[in-house]
């Protein structure tokens, strides 16, 4: 099943960790694709916290999406991400899994889609560069039309492709 992740770090050396990440995800995937980098404000974080460094992720992934949710706690534990911290809190790494497939899920552990992808410029400019006709499950819009819904907020394109 093709699946969604969004990949951000606002912690350490960003790029690298978002590099490491890449890597990670090539792994599972040798035609995984990824979007361009994107620095941006932080959102819904403690007062401080540092810009983030964004991108998307399209991979294909043959198991579950638990499975892929496990392997993507792995690579942010690698990058030196703790397993208890604060909400929002500064992380060197942040992988989301968006969308696997057609799958929705309402588990608290992993909510399929996404619950908040069609309010985040942050991700859906990234994925929009990947798959902008596409209709998440549980949407009428597509992720194009989901981001020129949303107010514009900076974005910088930092020009990497990872």
């Amino acid at each position: 099943m093709e699946c969604l992740i969004a990949l951000g770090s606002n912690s350490g050396d960003r790029l690298e960790h978002l590099r490491e990440a890449a890597t990670g995800l090539r792994r599972l995937d040798a035609g995984a694709e990824f979007s361009p980098v994107y620095e941006t404000a932080p959102v819904d974080c403690p007062e401080g916290s540092g810009a983030f460094l964004n991108a998307a992720a399209v991979i294909r992934w043959t198991g579950t999406p638990s499975e892929l949710h496990t392997k993507l706690r792995a690579l942010e534990s690698a990058a030196g991400r703790p397993a208890q911290r604060a909400r929002n809190a500064p992380r060197p790494l942040d992988l989301d899994l968006l969308a696997a497939g057609t799958a929705i899920s309402p588990d608290p552990e992993l909510t399929l889609p996404h619950p908040r992808i069609h309010e985040r410029r942050f991700v859906l400019l990234p994925l929009s560069s990947l798959r902008p006709a596409l209709v998440l499950p549980g949407q009428s819009a597509t992720i194009a039309e989901l981001l020129a819904q949303l107010p514009d907020e900076p974005m910088i394109d930092i020009g990497v492709r990872l």
